[in-house]
């Protein structure tokens, strides 16, 4: 409950920020439309010659295109602007600010900054992935489970993904470029990663969660994912999770702050 208060009360805070540079909405619309109409004319072209790609149809690919642009969504509201000003607070000496307040430190750093205008990507892939939903054969209530089970998971790795990345703040000056890679990599997210060679799908899976964000999920709306492929996504969440807190608490170690 505390960490939905938290993240109501920024929540506010970004609309009252954003609302002052209203022409942002009409761009970030502008923007978002270019994004996915580039996708899913990419699938269109495939689709134009061929009837599946790597045994995916073109509605299942429609749905796991609706996966990928609901987790960019997701971490552009939030993950991706609260980790990159926590990184900020880092380099200033400022996150003392964060450290003094009477609530969890990782948990005010995870949601300080809120894009409300990014919503637009989050409901854009939501309304893709409806559309990818309708030309599916009717999905059971375990397939269904499956997928939200697995999108769950998805969302964990890659928040806890980005959290190892940005507490590597502590010991680094700049992180810029690192977080351009995963950006480059996570574009690479728009297509099953069955598609790839074998070791850029080792990469996507081990190294960058892409696989397990997208792939995965999509994988149990079309019936393909196996218990074991999700157990096992399940347990690379709770892992990474696991491994950004331990990360985070070593992290804060080292952090001498702005009085130093």
């Amino acid at each position: 409950m505390q960490a939905l208060r938290v993240f109501w009360v920024f929540a506010k805070l970004g609309f009252q920020n954003e609302a002052a540079y209203r022409a942002n909405f009409w761009i970030q619309i502008f923007e978002s439309v270019l994004n996915i109409a580039s996708a899913v004319g990419a699938i269109s072209l495939v689709f134009a010659r061929t009837d599946s790609l790597a045994g995916w149809r073109p509605a299942e690919l429609v749905a796991l295109l609706g996966v990928y642009f609901t987790v960019y969504g997701a971490i552009q509201v939030v993950i991706a602007p609260s980790l990159t000003k926590f990184m900020e607070d880092v380099r200033a000496g400022s996150l003392d600010f964060v450290l003094t307040k009477p609530v969890d430190a990782q948990l005010l750093a995870s949601t300080s900054e809120i894009r409300v205008w990014k919503l637009v990507d989050l409901a854009f892939g939501l309304a893709i992935l409806w559309y990818g939903l309708s030309g599916l054969e009717r999905i059971t209530p375990r397939e269904a489970a499956g997928f939200a089970l697995a999108l769950v998971a998805g969302a964990a790795t890659v928040y806890g993904f980005w959290m190892i990345l940005a507490t590597c703040a502590f010991w680094f000056v700049r992180l810029d470029n690192v977080m351009q890679i995963f950006w480059s990599m996570y574009q690479a997210g728009r297509w099953p990663v069955g598609i790839y060679p074998r070791w850029l799908g080792v990469i996507l899976t081990a190294l960058v969660p892409v696989a397990i964000a997208v792939t995965v999920p999509a994988e149990a709306l079309a019936g393909r994912l196996t218990p074991q492929a999700l157990l096992l996504a399940c347990a690379v969440a709770v892992a990474t999770l696991t491994a950004s807190r331990w990360f985070w608490k070593r992290g804060l170690r080292r952090y001498a702050g702005a009085s130093a």
